[in-house]
């Protein structure tokens, strides 16, 4: 048994559960998906236990397995973009609604309100302007560029992956629906998996052709958290993505 701890003043651990929960629930209910999560023998606002993983390396045939059950995952189509609950990415509040549009959830519920919980004023005021620069553009550019809403983990590095001998468990999400390349995007910001994943996960999913400019607006929202999160070491890599809104977009103002 796995016991994890909350050490703070917030209900983290419950929302956790909650989305460990409806993951599983999706997953079940798509073919073609072996992905597992951990069983889930207690939880409350101070605890949650469960099931201990025996980790080891991914062989071959489980990274290509992982690639197709996580494209098979992401193929199953949902009404609508967001969630309706708050929960957290790491110790960060992650802010939801349902929404119909992608590009306006995306944008005020994760870009905008990361930057808004800046503590620096003047680092701030920086990102603001330049995101609020480039909102109707952005905004615009998810909307055609997102086919329609697939169910994410939300925080998906090799760290949230666990692989037992037989078996590939997915752990700690930030799950709600949206643009699946989030999930793929997420995996290529750390150095990703091996490229028997991607092979795997692009026969049943193809990369969309706006899917570069993609990568640099869903992971500046990691990063932003990062920073928020961590501190001045994930500074330059936020600066580095909102300013190359400059070249991925032209400014209509």
């Amino acid at each position: 048994m796995f016991e994890k701890e909350n050490f703070y003043d917030n209900d983290s651990l419950l929302k956790e559960a909650q989305g460990l929960k409806l993951l599983e629930n999706c997953i079940e209910k798509t073919l073609e998906c072996k992905l597992k999560i951990p069983k889930l023998y207690y939880v409350d606002k101070d605890i949650l236990k469960l099931e201990k993983i025996p980790s080891s390396y991914a062989s071959s045939k489980q990274m290509q397995e992982f690639g197709k059950s996580l494209a098979n995952l992401h193929k199953v189509k949902y009404p609508l973009y967001g969630l309706d609950y708050d929960n957290y990415i790491g110790l960060s509040t992650q802010k939801n609604i349902l929404s119909s549009t992608w590009g306006d959830f995306f944008f005020r519920f994760r870009l905008l309100y990361q930057v808004e919980m800046i503590k620096d004023e003047e680092i701030k005021k920086e990102f603001l302007e330049q995101l609020l620069k480039f909102e109707n553009t952005i905004i615009s550019f998810l909307d055609e560029n997102c086919e329609y809403a697939s169910i994410l983990h939300g925080d998906l590095w090799a760290g949230n992956v666990l692989f037992s001998k037989k078996d590939i468990y997915l752990i700690d999400p930030a799950v709600y629906y949206g643009d699946k390349e989030v999930d793929l995007a997420m995996t290529q910001m750390f150095g990703g998996f091996s490229e028997l994943f991607y092979s795997e996960y692009f026969k049943t999913v193809k990369v969309s052709k706006e899917y570069e400019k993609k990568k640099i607006i869903y992971n500046l929202y990691h990063y932003l958290n990062h920073y928020n999160i961590f501190g001045s070491s994930y500074l330059n890599s936020c600066k580095r993505y909102i300013k190359a809104f400059e070249k991925l977009f032209v400014t209509k103002v």
